[in-house]
């Protein structure tokens, strides 16, 4: 699987809940002797502790399903249009050894292959309506992103330098941003158009050793980072 480790093109499971369980209390009476005012009979108690049916509520109903929706793609090979709708799919929190692909075909030859990455941190995928096959080995799960959503919070200025990749205008903001003591070459960075991961794609890109300065423009799609050292946004 030589053709998986590293490709040119450089460098989130999200879990999930589970349902809700309903308990059923048993409530038990106890028959007291002699009279009095408060009714104290088997009857009256079970009348006002009765106990709960089983089954799921409307609102652990709505969390389950809820749940079912946020699940994503894990490991495997899933065929488009069928396991998996076309679009963007983001995958977060990665560790060493997440690798992916796009493939024309389930023919598993290098000829089949679209594009391909090795992920640590974020990666973003746009899976084209003529995809064939989309594979993910080890990687945490891939959702499928909501081009309507709002952004969650102000796009960030600081920037892991390990971190993937970064939706521009909502991962983070557009500016110049410098990473410094980058060693022998490790720290790729690129600016990218899209993410379908094709050579088209890239906007610009380098290998790094010493410091690194970038101009992230609002015109772009996305800023991946591999094997760097922390970026800060200088202007």
């Amino acid at each position: 699987m030589s053709q998986q480790k590293r490709n040119w093109f450089a460098r989130h499971k999200v879990l999930t809940g589970v349902g809700a369980v309903v308990a059923v209390v048993a409530i038990g009476g106890a028959v007291g002797a002699g009279g009095g005012s408060d009714d104290k009979s088997p009857s009256s108690a079970a009348a006002k502790e009765a106990p709960r049916k089983a089954g799921q509520s409307p609102e652990a109903e709505k969390t389950k399903e809820k749940e079912k929706k946020e699940k994503g793609l894990g490991d495997g090979s899933f065929q488009v249009g069928s396991d998996i709708k076309p679009g963007t799919y983001v995958s977060t929190g990665n560790k060493d050894g997440c690798y992916w692909e796009r493939a024309k075909d389930a023919s598993g030859s290098t000829d089949a292959i679209l594009a391909n990455d090795n992920v640590t941190g974020t990666s973003y995928v746009t899976v084209l309506a003529g995809d064939k096959i989309f594979k993910s080995s080890d990687c945490q799960d891939w959702h499928l992103v909501d081009p309507k959503a709002a952004a969650k919070g102000a796009p960030k200025t600081t920037l892991k330098g390990d971190g993937g990749m970064f939706k521009v205008g909502t991962d983070i903001a557009p500016g110049t941003y410098k990473s410094t003591g980058n060693k022998d070459d490790q720290c790729y960075w690129e600016r990218a158009k899209d993410a379908s991961h094709s050579t088209d794609a890239i906007a610009a890109n380098e290998n790094v050793t010493g410091t690194a300065i970038v101009k992230v423009g609002a015109g772009d799609a996305y800023f991946k980072s591999s094997g760097c050292q922390d970026w800060v946004k200088t202007g």
